[in-house]
Parts: C-alpha cells; sequence; structure tokens
C-alpha cells in the first residue's frame, strides 16, 4: 500500500467512524444497551450476595472475574452487534460498498466498537468496585488483560456482525456464532483477571496474557481476510 492509497484508506476509515459516532449520538442504541445490561448484572448480583457477604467471607477474587467478564460478553453482545444490521435496515450498505474500501469500512466499525467496550470496561470495573468492594492489586495487569481482551472480543463481535447482518434470524444467530468463538478468550481472560486481583507474579501471568495477545492478533488477521468477502456478498 503505496503513501497516497495509505492516506485515502485513513480518510475512508475515519469517515466511517465518524458517521457511526454521530448516528450513536443521535439514537444511543449501543450506549443504552451496554451501561443498561451492565448495570443490571452488576446490580442484581451485589443485591443478592451483599447480604450474605461477611468480612470473613467476602467474593473470591474467581467470582469477580468471572462477573467482570459475563457482564463485558453479553453487555457487548446485546449493544454492539448492529454495527453493520444498522446498515442494512438504513439501505446505506451500497452505499459504503461503492464509496469505502472494505477493510475500511471494517476499522471504521471497529474503531466505534472498541470505544464503546473500552467505557463500558471501565464502567463495570467501578461499578464492581463501588457494589462488590473489589480490589485490584496489579492495576498493571489488569489493564492491559483488560485492553487485550476488549481488542480480542470487538474485532470478534464486529466480524460476526458483519456476517450476520443479512440473516433473518439475526438474534439467535449471533449469539450462536458468538460464544465458541469468544469462548477461550473468555477463560483465558477471566484467569488473567483473577491473577490481577490477587497480586500474582507476571511470571505466572504471562501465558494468560500471551494467549489474550495471540487470540486478539487471530481474530485481526481472521477480519482482514475474511470480511472482504463477507462485505462483498
Amino acid at each position: 500500500m503505496n503513501e497516497r492509497s495509505a492516506g485515502s484508506f485513513r480518510r475512508a476509515a475515519w469517515a466511517v467512524f465518524r458517521k457511526d459516532v454521530r448516528s450513536e449520538l443521535r439514537t444511543r442504541y449501543a450506549l443504552n444497551a451496554l451501561a443498561v445490561f451492565a448495570l443490571t448484572v452488576v446490580l442484581v448480583v451485589s443485591f443478592y450476595l451483599g447480604p450474605r457477604l461477611s468480612p470473613r467471607d467476602p467474593v473470591t477474587p474467581a467470582t469477580n472475574a468471572t462477573l467482570l467478564w459475563i457482564a463485558l460478553f453479553f453487555s457487548a453482545l446485546t449493544g454492539l452487534g448492529r454495527a453493520f444490521i444498522q446498515e442494512e435496515e438504513a439501505q446505506t450498505a451500497t452505499f459504503l460498498r461503492l464509496n469505502a474500501p472494505p477493510l475500511a469500512v471494517f476499522v471504521g466499525k471497529w474503531l466505534l466498537n472498541m470505544l464503546l467496550l473500552a467505557g463500558l470496561s471501565i464502567v463495570v470495573t467501578v461499578l464492581l468496585s463501588l457494589f462488590m468492594n473489589v480490589r485490584i492489586a496489579n492495576l498493571a495487569m489488569f489493564a492491559l488483560t483488560l485492553a487485550l481482551g476488549s481488542l480480542g472480543l470487538s474485532t470478534t463481535i464486529t466480524l460476526i456482525a458483519a456476517i450476520i447482518a443479512k440473516a433473518s434470524a439475526r438474534s439467535a444467530l449471533f449469539a450462536v456464532l458468538a460464544f465458541p468463538v469468544v469462548f477461550p478468550m473468555l477463560v483465558i481472560a477471566i484467569t488473567a483477571t483473577e491473577q490481577a486481583l490477587t497480586g500474582a507474579l507476571w511470571s505466572a501471568a504471562l501465558p494468560q496474557i500471551q494467549g489474550l495477545g495471540a487470540y486478539a492478533v487471530a481474530m485481526t488477521a481472521a477480519a482482514i481476510f475474511l470480511f472482504p468477502y463477507v462485505w462483498e456478498v
């Protein structure tokens, strides 16, 4: 890719991103879905477990780590899956196909999903700290785990959203396709998050960190290879 085509690619991706940001600020569909689901999960669990806990019997780091990633995963399924569905419903997908390279469209959609997921990660972490008394022993490890996990999750969600955009039973198909692909990453992310909460050594968490990085790289490569074919169908 020469400098001229690279500049054209960046402008196209940025244009798609700005369009989606304006659309989201106008409708607030993803923002509302993400916020409501995350808040519901954390509040329901905290109000159920709160009266049953004591200083001698707190929620374990493993439970907190699992709750964090369950909230992130299902919130992402609820709020981020319409990245391409809204283009098909508004009949603007053809316009994008004619005016932007396929990968530029994907990058623009992915940027918004990544931004929303990053914000959601911060919100859920704050809610868990407030309502579940979560304490992070290794903040750097926790932040790196969230960043790599969010990168892999947002890439996967964006790609699958493109695959099911034209399907009739989109919601069911989205969950069926997403869960098997994301499940290995969730297991690794939960383990790494638990280690960050307990203050484990970096050497102990390194396999999980490497696993999250490898998953993110693999899904990015899959998206780069598959999306042009999915988008042009």
